[in-house]
């Protein structure tokens, strides 16, 4: 059975070399500019939304979103919401294989199809991320394994996008389920029916549906039902009877019982709560709806005092990783979550927000039936980080003032070390963790406020992890130098193997040779203490610097 699209007999002659994988990290309101593709060029978007144009067509793209350019087209990227951008470009060539000789493809893969499909996305997003973890061995054999890896992703997606003449493979008929359940969910609908639609064995229907979904498919159908009952809730004053059965329910009663198993609440109560209830996006794209002033808060990241310079009380956290914080005394009455998280310690809580510094969509997905639930991502720049937790919070004014006071106070600090500190003078921040592991810290913990307009630049290789959007990245200590700036903070660990570990790196010749080290111009830290970036340790850490830049080890 061949191929019905014209580019089908191409694809059986065509040969796939991988160029190049980048995961790119861009802040908020960044735009491209024109770009061109060298090469065939691929986009995964992993975070972030806004507009792409693409020649003469404009696209939205979103977290889960994948577009595909022929060499020479061209594109512009612009981030036009509150998160910052994060995707994945992949670049490649194509080889046409002929009976007499070999040429450079640059047609289009897929023809008039820009925007590529894949399901489930998550798989797409997996195949990428263990392509990009393969990425920087020079060995000839893990050269050969990253091609293997970036043949199966590139199958991946050709399974998707090819049309064919041959029956749907299982996932697909299960998709077209999807989309059928999207449209008919006011119908009375069984999975017997649904598998038989598909023409799938009841028995492999629904591991199939929940490996698409996260959902099984009556608990699907259910989401959407309530769903759309809360929007009927809230626009009409119709009575329940009716609204049950334009959702596809039976009865009220019925409707009644499943709408509290899923909210927490009667669906009258639900309509008096809502219209006190702001609707956000996240930072994984979930839109929510939140109590306008909420007072039940549970915080679940490693920002907390994010929260405590805006004067909000949280009631719970993972509160583990702040037993030696400088701000372990504020956190008397807020309850431990425990890590990893304990969801039955969770839910008894009762809390009215959860705030999840996490974009784990597993995790989300068991914390989000809970109470309503925002992905946060703690690794974005402080300023963004407050303003975005004010207008979740209803502290906006007391954002800006913090911001405010905090921004003068460090332009202060930094005018006033430049007689300590050189022009352009680079520094470092490393810590052992997990045992003898030695990691270059990026763009969370103390370095975050060392990389400041006036303060420290990024040394060696430190601006590709921020770049990156990594909050760290594991280096080895041969590759120490590349990383090591004018000056070195050393953060001390608290785990005893890696405090060994580190003090046997400060006894090494490698170490002594550091120019930092050499000139006097390293500075022991707590970690446990000073490696956070939220708002409180950054204001106590103005007072702190000036301390350490006049001492050495």
């Amino acid at each position: 059975m061949g191929c019905e699209s014209a580019n089908a007999s191409s694809l059986r002659s065509l040969l796939f070399h991988l160029s190049d994988i980048e995961r790119i990290h861009r802040p908020v309101g960044w735009k491209s500019g024109k770009q061109t593709a060298a090469h065939h060029t691929m986009l995964i978007f992993t975070t972030g939304q806004g507009r792409l144009d693409a020649d003469d067509s404009r696209y939205h793209f979103t977290p889960d979103r994948c577009f595909l350019f022929a060499p020479g087209a061209s594109y512009r990227l612009e981030n036009e919401y509150d998160d910052a951008l994060r995707f994945y470009k992949i670049t490649f060539t194509a080889v046409r294989i002929g009976s007499s000789s070999h040429e450079t493809f640059a047609g289009e893969l897929f023809p008039e199809r820009r925007e590529l499909t894949a399901y489930p996305f998550s798989r797409l997003v997996r195949l990428t991320e263990e392509l990009y973890a393969g990425r920087p061995d020079p060995c000839d054999i893990a050269w050969f394994k990253q091609q293997l890896r970036f043949q199966e992703l590139l199958g991946f997606v050709i399974e998707h996008n090819l049309h064919s003449e041959r029956p749907l493979s299982p996932t697909q008929a299960v998709e077209s389920t999807v989309r059928y359940i999207q449209n008919h969910y006011m119908d009375n609908i069984t999975v017997k029916q649904l598998a038989s639609q598909a023409q799938v064995p009841h028995w492999q229907y629904t591991p199939i549906f929940q490996e698409l979904t996260g959902r099984k498919p009556l608990d699907y159908l259910t989401e959407l039902r309530i769903n759309r009952s809360k929007q009927l809730l809230l626009a009409s004053t119709a009575p329940l009877r009716e609204i049950a059965q334009q959702v596809g329910f039976r009865d009220e009663y019925y409707f009644n019982r499943r709408f509290r198993q899923t909210t927490g609440i009667a669906p009258k109560q639900y309509a008096r709560l809502a219209s006190r209830t702001v609707l956000v996006r996240d930072w994984t794209g979930h839109e929510v709806e939140i109590p306008e002033q909420p007072e039940r808060i549970i915080y679940y990241g490693e920002t907390f005092g994010d929260l405590l310079a805006l004067g909000v009380k949280a009631i719970g956290g993972g509160i583990s990783f702040y037993k030696q914080s400088l701000f372990k005394s504020k956190l008397r009455d807020v309850h431990d979550i425990g890590f990893p998280m304990r969801t039955e310690v969770l839910a008894a809580l009762k809390p009215d927000l959860i705030i999840l510094a996490s974009s784990d969509e597993a995790q989300y997905a068991r914390i989000s039936k809970i109470a309503p639930t925002l992905t946060f991502n703690s690794f974005a720049p402080l300023d963004h980080r407050l303003r975005t937790l004010g207008r979740w919070l209803g502290k906006t004014r007391e954002a800006e003032r913090w911001l405010k006071v905090y921004n003068a106070k460090a332009a202060a600090m930094w005018q006033q070390l430049r007689s300590t500190i050189e022009p352009g003078e680079t520094a470092s921040v490393f810590i052992y963790d997990h045992g003898k592991r030695l990691f270059v810290m990026g763009a969370v913990g103390l370095s975050s406020a060392l990389y400041h307009p006036y303060g420290f630049r990024p040394a060696g290789h430190i601006q590709e992890v921020l770049n990156a959007g990594q909050g760290f990245t594991e280096i080895s200590e041969a590759s120490l130098p590349a990383y090591a700036g004018d000056r070195i903070f050393m953060l001390l660990p608290a785990s005893p193997e890696s405090v060994q570990a580190a003090e046997k790196l400060m006894s090494s010749p490698l170490w002594r040779c550091l120019p930092a080290v050499r000139n006097d111009r390293v500075h022991l830290v707590d970690a446990a203490q000073w490696n956070f970036g939220d708002a409180f340790t950054r204001a106590k850490l103005l007072e702190a610097l000036p301390r350490w830049l006049t001492k050495t080890s």
